[in-house]
């Protein structure tokens, strides 16, 4: 017997014991919760298995492409609910695998799909996704209108989950973007709805979102009071790929405060030792490889950060955002090598990836910095740049 056969007759027999509806696994609970009997297709029950197991095991090109298989079965049986929670899922495995277009389209094809659930809840899960997908691609006011309209959709106790999530999808668009007044204020409504009803795992996110935030906002005892919360909250035991995403995160905070000390390195060492079991995405590693570069320069040792740093802002495996953070750290390494010229050129292409990500006010920040630690930049220069001369 193949192994596709083997995972269709296993899957059947799960869905049969369980007396469940078609999804075994579905994301929304309607279906169960109606106590219908479906027959389920052998098929589709194999092609959604094998989702979950590839996405278990972080292989989400993998996950995507089987969910895709089970919503087409799905479709051509005339079971829409399913078809729609798979495609979903599709799309949440390209999100996890930095696929931010592909994942915006079906998201984008499941906000306007009338067949599938049309529940407040379902739509506020597309618009999440849909305000993922567009802060990973640099639209970042898209982004935060998505999330605002999420928001909007769960604002009760029913669903406090789903509304977590959005709010923390709302505030990552507005930091990014740089409005950190508006993403304060923003994370401290998301502070007041946490409640026991959450999550433990939930909670935790939002805890490290809001952390994030209040780094970002020179509030470093509140950043470090709500990541010590969201550590609370999470073990390698539990999920280890959460694990080494939180400690990824928290030493890149840390650094961006000029944090550099024992505990900013426990941070990155966990995060390198745990992402190495789980595997990562190629902008997971590379974001791994920048907190490096940060340590190493406020270390002391510019000349090796700034090697570190080139090959990270040519890269073109990160997003615009990252990139043009890289970018700027780059240029900073050589301020303080005592390479203007480089330092410069580094700046510049760091205000141009945040003006690519939507991030104006970054931009104008990062322009601001050359202005005052290089003196401002020549009309003619501008020029050259602009015609797309000046960039590597």
């Amino acid at each position: 017997m193949d192994l596709f056969k083997y995972c269709a007759n296993r899957a059947l027999r799960v869905v049969t014991r369980r007396h469940s509806s078609r999804a075994a696994f579905s994301f929304s609970s309607d279906a169960l919760d109606t106590g219908l009997m479906h027959s389920v297709s052998p098929l589709y029950a194999a092609a959604e298995l094998q989702a979950h197991e590839h996405r278990s095991n972080h292989a989400f090109a993998e996950a995507a492409d089987s969910a895709r298989q089970a919503a087409e079965i799905a479709h051509r049986e005339g079971d829409h609910t399913s078809s729609w929670n798979m495609t979903f899922l599709q799309a949440e495995n390209l999100l996890d695998a930095d696929r931010f277009e592909d994942c915006a389209a079906l998201a984008a094809h499941l906000l306007s799909d009338t067949t599938g659930p049309r529940q407040p809840h379902d739509v506020a899960r597309a618009h999440i996704l849909m305000a993922r997908a567009s802060q990973g691609t640099g639209l970042l006011e898209s982004a935060a209108q998505e999330a605002r309209a999420a928001v909007m959709l769960t604002d009760d106790e029913a669903h406090i989950d789903i509304n977590v999530k959005a709010r923390q999808a709302l505030i990552a668009a507005l930091a990014d973007a740089g409005q950190m007044e508006e993403a304060w204020s923003e994370s401290k409504s998301l502070a007041a709805v946490i409640s026991d009803e959450v999550d433990d795992q939930q909670a935790g996110k939002a805890y490290w979102v809001i952390g994030n935030v209040a780094f970002l906002c020179d509030k470093v005892s509140e950043g470090l009071r709500y990541h010590e919360l969201a550590a609370a909250t999470f073990s390698p035991a539990r999920d280890l790929d959460i694990w080494a995403k939180f400690n990824k995160a928290s030493a890149a905070m840390r650094l961006a405060a000029n944090i550099a000390d024992g505990e900013t390195l426990r941070c990155i060492e966990r995060a390198e030792l745990a992402t190495d079991i789980t595997g990562g995405s190629e902008n997971d590693l590379l974001l791994l490889r920048r907190n490096r570069a940060h340590w190493t320069l406020l270390a002391g040792d510019p000349q090796a950060a700034a090697e570190m740093l080139q090959d990270l802002c040519r890269s073109g495996g990160m997003t615009p955002q990252n990139t043009g953070d890289a970018c700027f750290l780059l240029g900073r390494a050589y301020l303080e090598s005592g390479d203007e010229a480089e330092a410069r050129r580094a700046l510049e292409d760091a205000a141009d990836h945040f003006d690519r990500a939507g991030a104006t006010l970054r931009a104008e920040q990062t322009r601001e910095f050359i202005a005052v630690e290089l003196g401002p930049v020549s009309l003619w220069s501008r020029l050259w740049r602009a015609a797309g001369f000046g960039r590597h």
